[in-house]
């Protein structure tokens, strides 16, 4: 027969193994608890708020597919503004396979460049499109001054069917224009050396 401390220890450390094995065999199992059954008794039991007082009611949650997008009858602006462009490019388009013509890319440059600068009015602090706004404003004055060389008949029709102020060239080249300045600039009198 063992100390009484001693098998009462034995009783005690036999009884956590039978706890931990039971624990372990029951850990997958699903828990019932008094809480989870009966719950249809319960509802009786329970007030609810009128449904006046929810925000939000559960059909109104499951019913809304939009995912946040407006849709307010209109087309995006994109695509109108794509759609303009192909009408522009077909009015001045010289045969149906024409893509490189003078004519059919200021026609799209037009638009394109009425469509950046409203843009330009609604985010003025979107320097990345303004500097394409410039390059194509650009791009845009030398195809015209290009087409003015070639034919200046259709430079006209051109430039008055789509509404764009363009100067052409001037008739002088640039030796002409600068010929009256002076070819270098004035020395400096604190650079010239004392005699």
């Amino acid at each position: 027969m063992l100390p009484p401390p001693l098998e009462m220890h034995i009783e005690r450390y036999s009884f956590f193994q039978v706890a931990q094995i039971v624990e372990e065999r029951q850990r997958f199992q699903p828990r019932t608890s008094a809480i989870f059954v009966g719950d249809d008794d319960m509802d009786d039991d329970i007030e609810s708020p009128p449904e006046e007082d929810y925000i939000v009611n559960v059909g109104d949650i499951e019913e809304d597919a939009d995912d946040g997008i407006e849709d307010d009858g209109e087309p995006p602006a994109w695509f109108e503004s794509k759609k303009r462009i192909k009408e522009l490019r077909d009015s001045v388009r010289r045969h149906d396979n024409d893509t490189g013509s003078p004519e059919f890319q200021v026609a799209g440059m037009t638009e394109r460049i009425s469509y950046l600068t409203k843009h330009l009015q609604q985010h003025p602090k979107d320097f990345s499109t303004r500097r394409g706004l410039v390059a194509m404003v650009n791009k845009r004055r030398r195809l015209l001054n290009y087409l003015y060389q070639e034919d200046q008949e259709r430079y006209v029709a051109v430039v008055q069917s789509l509404g764009v102020r363009h100067k052409p060239p001037g008739r002088y080249d640039r030796e002409e224009k600068y010929a009256s300045y002076p070819k270098q600039k004035a020395i400096k009198k604190h650079l010239l050396k004392r005699k």
